[in-house]
């Protein structure tokens, strides 16, 4: 047991292991996500096509020059750490295009994920990847009867905000020129 590392609090002890696992940084390699991208695109493809801006974002850095100049930065291998990277997930690289900015990556074996689930049947079914069905919707025209009958609405009203009011009865509101000059007591006789 020795004190809190982090704060050197004497009174919070920690044993070696915590203390080692605060102390110690967390060695994460720049390809690290590519690697789980394509881990996950494992599941349900076996070649994977990426442009170099695609591995750009997906990184979340620029690639280095050489690699846009070089094949042999796109060997397969071990002793580089990107190459590293995509030969952990279970890919390697099966072609690269300088000229048009693309790599293509062939999935070699399939990684067993630890699953927290225990399996029911020892057989194995594999169903292909099937994406979710997405129908494009059509655009429709407007009927003719529909657009006649909005342009009739529309005509009514204008014409019902053109025409003067009608008032029920034999009340009739006041001019302006009226309301301006007399007061409500006062009326010229």
């Amino acid at each position: 047991m020795v004190p809190d590392v982090s704060t050197g609090d004497p009174t919070r002890m920690l044993c070696l292991s915590c203390a080692r696992r605060i102390v110690s940084p967390r060695s994460v390699s720049k390809y690290d996500p590519l690697k789980r991208y394509l881990r996950f695109r494992a599941s349900f493809t076996d070649v994977v096509k990426l442009s170099f801006a695609k591995i750009d974002g997906i990184i979340g850095d620029n690639l280095p020059m050489s690699a846009f100049r070089n094949e042999k930065w796109w060997s397969n291998s071990s002793s580089s750490v990107h190459a590293k990277a995509w030969l952990d997930a279970g890919w390697r690289m099966q072609e690269v295009n300088l000229d048009e900015g693309c790599v293509v990556f062939q999935k070699v074996k399939s990684l067993r994920t630890k699953s927290r689930r225990k399996k029911r049947s020892r057989e194995k079914v594999k169903k292909p990847f099937t994406p979710a069905p997405y129908r494009i919707p059509r655009t429709r025209k407007t009927s003719k009867t529909k657009a006649a009958k909005l342009y009739a609405r529309l005509k009514n009203l204008e014409r019902k905000r053109a025409s003067p009011t009608k008032y029920r009865g034999s009340f009739k509101p006041k001019p302006a020129k009226e309301k301006r000059l007399y007061k409500p007591e006062e009326k010229p006789k």
